[in-house]
């Protein structure tokens, strides 16, 4: 393979054997132990650190986990069971998992140490080796008591809702602590403290009357045992909105992720972007921008899209000639993308379903074109900066056709969901049968194929052992997989029931309303500028939930459209993974690539600049969504606008892409930068005198820029350097 030698010179074009190339091998990675040790030390950080189970308790914990994912598949395909038992069992499954898996205290932490140097008996008491200690078997026996309460309880509850007795407000006291215990173990503090402030808001509001600034969040507060039986038994609390959402949508589309990988179709997100746009200028951070789409479509976390796919990628645009900070910036940049591409979409979209009372299938349909014109505008990027360094692309020798010859069936499961959905079904049980076909998939794998051409008995029992021994993994890997957002139930439901019970969702719209002065676009600013600060201590679900439940209303009482109004705060719930001084995503791609993570994250911020730009067309063309005059979504529909905010979205992305990274035919001057940002201001107007002139403007500069070019190279004899 022949390399650059400078990133301003005509670099060789890059051949690549497809076949040598492993999905996330650690040789293609090519990492040093320290990039290595860097990556590993953030995904704890970020997950935490999980304890390693022995004997019993692993066999325990992988049936458990197994027994659940099962559990919601069945139901899945079949029929829900009572919702007490739907919730229920999910809440008590998940935090028994965690208190298995989780550690009290963390190894690297002040009292983890402390418990290391106690003496032997006593550590064995605590904190034994791969197991675990007395105090999570109490946590254990705390959850299953207070969940089972709630299960069997439930009709009674129900009738006697506003009138708890002395022992619901026990129980629920207990279950309130557990679920403070689980985001602490596994979430960390900042989520952790603010749902104890909101515990201490809910019963203390009163004391905020006679504080200046802060006295219009005032309430007369609630007696203790009104806050803990409403914040654990109410529908608003912890079996509330987030339960609902995650058995019904959120964990069967993370076991179908599990079942995805293991049915090798991970692969075919490569390869065929790897085809596409492989050998155009820049093809591997082009790459890296259609793998997230495709994969991320599918995946719930920005962070795991980086780092699986980033795993590839990254070091291929490295090789590619791209600066390490860059690599490790376009990744994340892309992967947060998949978090608006439908059908999966994150847990965002499944939320704002049950949020909106929307169907599902119709917050998909809108999603589509805002998630095409973000890839368009970081793909846009992308060429750019390829452009700007002259960077070449790559050559896999392999045509896009053949891949999809040779491995088209591997988009089935992905295929199954859309055509479900599209039809009807709910997206439950379209990720049912997408499960299904990731098993049919495992048949494929080499091992499996190569047996079942010999067409014997025996040949197919191997190839089934290997598939059940897969699925079983998946189903395990699965449930592990839903944990970290599982741990978000209880808070949540702390949050979300106190916003409700105080009213305080009302009061912050009002506050919104007098700072912004009834200004749209202020308003727009400071719900972007409150996701961002709330995202720095809080899951990006978490911070879509809560800040729409703030907020939304604000926006609604302006005059923005329900859907685009939760469109807006779901765009910006995602700014904190890549935009200083938290971006995790932007870190992780950093660690990958070797790279400073400082400089990764604002580089990161710089290629996902639309996700700043697209909660403002929302609000001022909401036409994009699909959303008529009436202000609802398919009804009163102006069409032509719809084609117009459509063209007008596209074009003002590809010139605000070109602007933003001053290049555009050369290196763009500042004076030509001027005129650029005016054209691209009247391109995102969705009228056509105004596109049609923005067209004009920016195509004058192209036309300047290229006969500028010309005009030195004439003078000079020389051509000119690809950089300006």
């Amino acid at each position: 393979m022949a390399a650059h030698k400078d990133e301003n010179t005509n670099n060789d074009e890059l051949k690549i054997n497809l076949e040598d190339i492993q999905f996330g091998d650690a040789e293609t990675a090519a990492q040093s132990e320290e990039d290595q040790q860097r990556l590993k030390e953030l995904m704890e950080k970020e997950e935490k650190n999980t304890r390693s189970l022995k004997g019993f308790w692993f066999g325990l914990m992988s049936a458990l986990a197994a027994g659940m994912s099962l559990f919601y598949i069945y139901t899945a395909g079949t029929l829900p069971a009572p919702v007490q038992w739907q919730r229920g069992l999910y809440v008590a499954l998940t935090f028994i998992l965690i208190f298995l898996l989780y550690p009290a205290f963390s190894k690297s932490g002040k009292l983890g140490q402390a418990v290391s140097k106690l003496p032997a008996p006593l550590r064995a008491i605590l904190a034994p080796e791969g197991a675990p200690g007395l105090i999570d078997l109490l946590w254990i026996a705390a959850t299953l008591g207070t969940v089972g309460y709630y299960i069997y309880q439930f009709e009674s509850l129900q009738n006697r809702a506003g009138a708890y007795n002395t022992t619901d407000f026990y129980v629920a006291v207990i279950g309130l602590l557990v679920c403070v215990e689980v985001s602490r173990r596994v979430l960390g503090g900042s989520m952790t403290l603010i749902a104890l402030g909101f515990v201490l808001y809910m019963h203390y509001g009163y004391v905020l009357y006679d504080i200046p600034i802060i006295e219009s969040f005032a309430h007369r507060g609630r007696a203790w045992d009104r806050v803990a039986t409403v914040l654990f038994y109410d529908q608003e609390g912890v079996f509330g909105v987030m339960a609902s959402v995650l058995v019904t949508y959120v964990i069967l589309f993370i076991f179908f992720g599990a079942f995805l990988r293991k049915s090798g179709a991970s692969r075919f997100f490569i390869d065929l972007p790897l085809a596409v746009a492989g050998k155009s200028t820049g093809g591997p951070a082009k790459v890296a921008v259609i793998a997230s789409a495709l994969f991320g479509s599918i995946s719930g976390s920005a962070i795991a899209n980086t780092v699986s796919t980033g795993a590839f990628t990254i070091p291929l645009m490295k090789r590619a000639g791209f600066k390490p900070h860059v690599a490790g910036a376009i990744e994340p940049s892309a992967s947060i993308g998949g978090m608006f591409m439908p059908p999966v979409m994150g847990a965002g979209a499944f939320l704002m379903a049950e949020l909106t009372s929307i169907p599902y299938r119709t917050i998909v349909l809108i999603s589509i074109f805002p998630a095409i014109l973000y890839f368009t505008s970081v793909l846009t990027m992308v060429h750019f900066e390829a452009k700007k360094l002259n960077l070449q692309g790559i050559d896999t020798g392999v045509k896009a056709s053949d891949i999809l010859r040779k491995e088209w069936y591997m988009s089935l499961p992905l295929l199954i969901i859309v055509v479900l959905m599209i039809i009807g079904f709910s997206p439950g049980f379209a990720a049912f049968w997408s499960i299904v076909a990731c098993i049919g998939l495992m048949y494929t794998m080499p091992d499996n194929a190569t047996d079942l051409k010999s067409n014997g008995a025996g040949a197919l029992g191997r190839s089934t052992v290997r598939v059940l021994k897969s699925s079983y993994d998946a189903l395990i890997e699965g449930a592990r997989d839903t944990l970290v957002i599982g741990a978000t139930v209880g808070v949540i439901g702390i949050i979300v029931g106190t916003i409700y019970a105080t009213g305080i969702g009302l009061r912050f719209s009002d506050i919104i309303i007098s700072l912004s002065n009834g200004n749209v676009l202020i308003a727009v600013f400071l719900i972007g500028l409150a996701s961002l600060v709330l995202g720095m201590g809080v899951p990006v679900t978490a911070a879509y939930l809560i800040v729409a439940v703030l907020a939304v209303p604000a926006l609604t009482d302006l005059g923005v459209a329900l859907i685009a109004a939760h469109m807006i705060v779901y765009w910006f719930s995602q700014d904190s993974n890549i935009t200083p001084p938290v971006c995790v995503a932007a870190y992780a791609g950093a660690a990958i690539a070797g790279a400073d993570p400082w400089k990764t994250g604002w580089t990161s911020f710089k290629f996902a600049k639309l996700l700043y730009v697209m909660p403002i067309l929302f609000a001022y063309t909401p036409a994009i969504l699909l959303v008529g005059e009436g202000g609802q979504i398919l009804q009163d529909m102006v069409w032509a606008d719809v084609v117009m905010s459509y063209f007008s979205g596209f074009v003002g992305t590809v010139a605000f892409s070109a602007m933003t990274m001053f290049y555009l035919y050369r290196k763009t001057t500042w004076w030509e930068w001027l005129v650029f940002a005016f054209g691209t201001f009247l391109c995102f107007f969705p009228t056509l005198a105004t596109d049609i002139v923005g067209i004009l403007i920016v195509a004058g500069v192209w036309y300047w820029q290229r006969y500028d070019v010309k005009r030195k190279e004439s003078i000079s004899g020389l051509p000119e350097v690809a950089g300006g």
